[in-house]
C-alpha cells in the first residue's frame, strides 16, 4: 500500500476519517470532482443528499479502478456541499456509509468539507474530488 492513514496522538480522534495520510507511492492520481451522474450522465438521487453522496463515491471508485487503484490508495478527499449546514451531516454520513459498504472502504482518508452556493447543475447537491497515490 502506498497510503497509510493515521490519527496522531495530540489531535482529535475522529471516527469518520483519519487526520493524516502518509503517501509513499510514486504515481499520483487526481480525480476531478465527481457529481451524482450515472454512466449516461443522468443525475442520480435528485433532491436526496445521501443518494448523491453515494453515487459520487461510486464514481470515484470507478475512476480509481481505471487508474489501477482503489479507495485504499486515496490520500485526500474534498467535499463541496450546496447550502451546507451542520444538520446535514447525518445524511451525508448515511450516503458515505452506503457507498463504503458497497466498496469495502474503511477507514476514510483525510477530508475537507466546504459549503458552496451552487454547483455546475442545479440538481447536484454535492461534488467530491479525490487525490490518490499508487506504487
Amino acid at each position: 500500500m502506498a497510503i497509510t492513514l493515521v490519527n496522531p496522538s495530540g489531535l482529535p480522534k475522529i471516527d469518520v476519517y483519519r487526520q493524516v495520510s502518509i503517501a509513499t507511492g510514486s504515481k499520483l492520481v487526481f480525480i476531478a470532482g465527481q457529481v451524482a451522474w450515472d454512466a449516461e450522465g443522468t443525475t442520480v438521487g435528485e433532491g436526496d443528499l445521501a443518494a448523491q453522496v453515494e453515487q459520487c463515491y461510486l464514481n470515484i471508485g470507478t475512476a480509481l479502478a481505471e487508474a489501477g487503484g482503489s479507495f485504499e490508495d486515496v490520500a485526500k478527499l474534498t467535499f463541496y456541499v450546496v447550502d451546507w449546514t451542520p444538520d446535514k451531516m447525518p445524511t451525508l454520513l448515511e450516503g458515505l456509509s452506503r457507498a463504503a459498504a458497497k466498496l469495502g472502504v474503511t477507514p476514510a482518508p483525510p477530508s475537507t468539507l466546504l459549503g458552496v452556493a451552487a454547483l455546475d447543475v442545479p440538481d447536484h447537491l454535492v461534488e467530491i474530488e479525490a487525490t490518490a497515490v499508487l506504487d
